[in-house]
């Protein structure tokens, strides 16, 4: 992958070449790998990292204006978090249908129009994990469906709010503060969603 055409790089391939892999542990859904690693002074390095499936992260408009949200615990940090729907890509599931899948299980909510955004890589320092952006407008209420082991209160907030929630410490989720700002944009028109 090169960057933006308009940028000259002058320092030259930063790519590392793996020599070695090994598993370290094969859960469920995350995988953790240590690789060795050829640098390109041809030194080598040990690189400990996360694979993971991939997620959605949805961006569901209601009718009001206000955004879809969910209040759960995240057992990782021992607290409750304010949160867009989101959830993992599942094998050979295109990640529209993930998108729509989880809206309806975690939300309870169909929608009639919907808008790949784009891409965040949320942990670049140790995951390969990838979340895609959609944005869902003209939402139904249909009934949530939940993962047995899922626990979620849905409540809806006003994006103008959301920001204030940021700025006050209240979401400090990654992929909620990211969808927030392509939120930000598409919703005030200075980004088109086609």
């Amino acid at each position: 992958m090169t960057g933006p055409a308009d940028i000259r790089w002058s320092k030259g391939d930063f790519t590392e070449r793996r020599v070695e892999r090994e598993s370290v542990y094969d859960g469920r859904m995350l995988h953790v790998r240590r690789d060795t690693v050829r640098l390109p002074d041809g030194a080598t390095a040990t690189r400990e990292h996360v694979e993971h499936p991939g997620a959605v992260a949805i961006i569901g408009l209601l009718d009001s204006g206000e955004l879809v949200f969910e209040r759960q615990y995240r057992y990782p940090l021992e607290r409750e978090f304010y949160e867009l729907p989101a959830g993992k890509i599942d094998p050979g599931e295109p990640p529209l249908d993930s998108a729509k899948r989880e809206l309806l299980e975690e939300t309870g909510y169909v929608a009639r129009e919907w808008h790949h955004l784009g891409v965040v890589h949320p942990v670049i320092s140790y995951s390969n994990e990838r979340i895609e952006i959609f944005l869902a407008r003209g939402l139904e209420f249909r009934g949530s469906k939940l993962d047995e082991e899922e626990f979620l209160e849905v409540f809806p907030l006003s994006l103008e709010r959301a920001v204030q929630w940021i700025r006050e410490g209240h979401i400090t989720d990654a992929k909620t503060i990211s969808c927030l700002f392509w939120a930000e944009k598409v919703l005030n028109g200075s980004w088109p969603t086609d």
